[in-house]
């Protein structure tokens, strides 16, 4: 089922090319010849109303890409448009919807019709997960499988997965000083459902990308922060949004990379397009690695009252380790705690010049964007 800018209801797809006059007026000759050349292009998003998807469509959107992306459930695209308005997406009402869920077949063909280049994001997450890990690991490499499949029959040029830092930094009884695209999480050790689900899911595209003859690209992403668009935000947010609202009173003696879903969705588009990202994996990270006492302490020094219930007190690693098992948010976090998570970002920089913002930053505007859309001490949603 489409819906292009429909409100309430599927209609038709139209063919034809949408502009913002506005913004072409702001453009010399050669750059409009350019931006139409790009237009015509069709991008498919999968998992549109997420935290990183949302803002990689406002990416191609503003470079002038023609976007289609994929709803559990269509009732949720004027939402979308929303959030992809607040984040200063070009022509928001623009962007194409398909119901597709990646535990079924249905409308995985009519999703990637047409397109140029698909970027795959959806996948169950911590806050996602269903109850079971062989569930929760069935659900991505089945949705991989659904999308790749239907994208081999599509013809597109390329496929980008997002897959995760999951996928590389877990289950190691030795960690190195830093993390590089060479290390994959060990499926033998200690790890959480999501970690295997990213792991397991990210091989099985390789293997389809082997077996097919399908350009893949891979980018993997440490824990993204950035502008909150709307309610409905990812699970490295609710760390910002819990310690903003004084529902972290202790806190947790690890740390984890950060980096900006600003440029987690640049980094996607470079590894759409630049001709030497096929085949390669890249690790989305500022490259600052970040304990939890230090970003309360980066929320306490820069915001003032808003950071009023951000506690510093810090829980011993035991007390961690013996509630774990009894606690699906501890869980995860638990297999890392004496553990280094840092990893490095020289080869996204090197071979795509791309340029991230720092982890601070990235935490700052996370925090920000919360208190300005009343979300701190709210019970939104979460994804």
């Amino acid at each position: 089922m489409y819906c292009v800018m429909c409100r309430g209801g599927a209609q038709a797809v139209s063919s034809s090319s949408h502009r913002s006059t506005v913004a072409a007026r702001a453009l010399t000759a050669p750059e409009q010849g350019e931006r139409m050349a790009v237009h015509r292009q069709l991008v498919a998003v999968t998992g549109g109303s997420g935290f990183i998807a949302t803002h990689i469509i406002i990416a191609l959107m503003n470079q002038g890409y023609r976007v289609r992306t994929t709803l559990r459930r269509l009732d949720r695209t004027d939402e979308v448009r929303s959030m992809l308005a607040q984040g200063g997406a070009a022509e928001p009402e623009t962007v194409e919807t398909v119901q597709a869920d990646l535990t079924s077949d249905d409308n995985w063909d009519q999703a990637v019709d047409g397109a140029t280049y698909v970027i795959h994001v959806a996948s169950p997450t911590p806050a996602t997960r269903p109850r079971g890990e062989a569930e929760m690991v069935s659900m991505a490499v089945g949705g991989v499988t659904r999308v790749m499949t239907a994208a081999k029959a599509a013809r597109v040029r390329r496929v980008v997965l997002t897959s995760a830092s999951g996928a590389i930094i877990a289950g190691h009884k030795r960690h190195p000083d830093l993390f590089t695209e060479e290390d994959w999480t060990n499926l033998n050790g200690r790890i959480d459902a999501y970690q295997r689900s990213k792991t397991v899911a990210e091989r099985a595209a390789w293997q389809f990308s082997a077996n097919e003859d399908l350009p893949l690209a891979v980018v993997n992403p440490v824990a993204v922060m950035g502008p909150v668009l709307g309610a409905d935000f990812s699970h490295s947010n609710q760390i910002i949004q819990s310690m903003l609202s004084g529902k972290m009173p202790y806190l947790l003696r690890l740390g984890f990379d950060y980096v900006d879903v600003r440029d987690v969705a640049d980094l996607h588009l470079l590894a759409m397009t630049r001709p030497e990202a096929v085949g390669q994996r890249f690790i989305a990270t500022s490259g600052q690695n970040l304990t939890y006492l230090e970003e309360a302490t980066i929320l306490k020094d820069n915001l003032g009252t808003a950071a009023r219930r951000v506690s510093t007190k810090e829980v011993p690693d035991l007390v961690v380790r013996l509630l774990a098992p009894f606690s699906p948010t501890l869980r995860m976090p638990a297999t890392f705690l004496g553990r280094n998570t840092a990893c490095s970002n020289e080869k996204a920089r090197a071979l795509l010049g791309w340029r991230p913002r720092s982890g601070e930053e990235a935490i700052l505007a996370t925090a920000k964007s919360l208190v300005e859309l009343g979300l701190v001490g709210a019970g939104a949603k979460r994804r």
